[in-house]
């Protein structure tokens, strides 16, 4: 199934939305963080284990339908780099909510999309477009205003350095599930990263000492919500755009993440938005509205799930 840049930008928005609203799950997860954060992999993976297997069927057909003998190919080390990268990412963003304060934590994980446009022609061979580079120009004023509302300040050196560190796994993130979508399907992508992520997080959850399960059917039925919503469908949709859009261009589906947070906060928590948070979210708004692909590049950048090739990927 070939999709549209168009469509893939639609679903990498979704995907930011279903992330941004995490935070509520795990507000009433009834369990610690790391182990809300290991219920978030684990749980996705009978959802993720079906569309794996579906996409799975779907491309042996194809394969023989077309009389192909040669498979996709896989790069395993780039799945495993993800799932790791992915556990690395929800480790530190948990260190640096302990030790700083939310609005320092916050703000330095948003730097993600610094560290792939830095790292994206290095890594995978993909260069950043001067569109996306004017658009990060604007969405990084905007996640200050949106996220310092508060106030900076409160934290250490160690719980914002842990928050730097969050940004760095998340940008190495995207750059190798860019590069495991060459080979891989969306679904199928997910689930093996997946499966290390949940392997990471369940020994430092068991390290942590966080209970494991949660007291009361609430408590579990927002961990299912977590696993479901926010990774399988958060996730999961980040990875089906990114075998269309680049690397530098989804990593800014961080600061929709941002956007979304604050609406759900006011929404379910009753957070109230201020002035500068409207500011700061229209500033992202127009950032990723400027950095988009352009429109003939989104005719024909299309995503095949039985080679996941797109063209310019190097």
């Amino acid at each position: 199934m070939a999709i549209s840049a168009g469509t893939a930008l639609a679903l990498l928005v979704l995907g930011a939305m279903a992330m941004a609203i995490s935070p509520v799950f795990v507000r009433n997860a009834e369990v610690g963080p790391f182990a809300s954060a290991f219920w978030r992999a684990f749980g996705s993976l009978p959802l993720l284990f079906l569309w794996a297997a579906f996409e799975m069927r779907r491309q042996r057909r194809l394969r023989r339908d077309r009389r192909e003998v040669a498979s996709p190919r896989i790069n395993p080390k780039a799945v495993f780099l993800a799932g790791a990268f992915f556990a690395g990412d929800l480790i530190f963003w948990h260190l640096a909510i302990v030790h700083t304060s939310i609005a320092n934590a916050t703000f330095f994980a948003c730097l993600a999309p610094i560290w792939v446009a830095l790292l994206s022609r290095l890594t995978i061979g993909e260069a950043v477009s001067r569109r996306t580079l004017k658009g990060l120009a604007l969405c990084l004023p905007g996640a200050a205003l949106l996220v310092l509302h508060s106030g900076w300040g409160g934290g250490t050196m160690l719980g914002d350095a842990y928050g730097l560190t969050t940004s760095l796994f998340f940008g190495l993130y995207f750059l190798a599930v860019r590069e495991a979508r060459r080979g891989l399907s969306a679904g199928t992508t997910t689930f093996f990263l997946t499966i290390v992520t949940a392997a990471v997080l369940f020994v430092a959850a068991i390290l942590s000492g966080n209970a494991l399960l949660p007291d009361t059917t609430s408590g579990a039925l927002n961990l299912a919500a977590l696993g479901l919503v926010s990774h399988a469908g958060g996730q999961g949709l980040l990875s089906v755009a990114l075998g269309v859009l680049s690397a530098s261009f989804s990593s800014l589906v961080i600061f929709v993440e941002a956007v979304a947070a604050a609406l759900f906060g006011w929404i379910f928590a009753g957070e109230a938005v201020g002035l500068s948070q409207v500011l700061g979210g229209c500033l992202i708004l127009v950032g990723i509205f400027i950095a988009r692909p352009k429109r003939e590049a989104a005719g024909v950048t299309q995503m095949n799930d039985a080679s996941c090739d797109t063209p310019g990927a190097r």
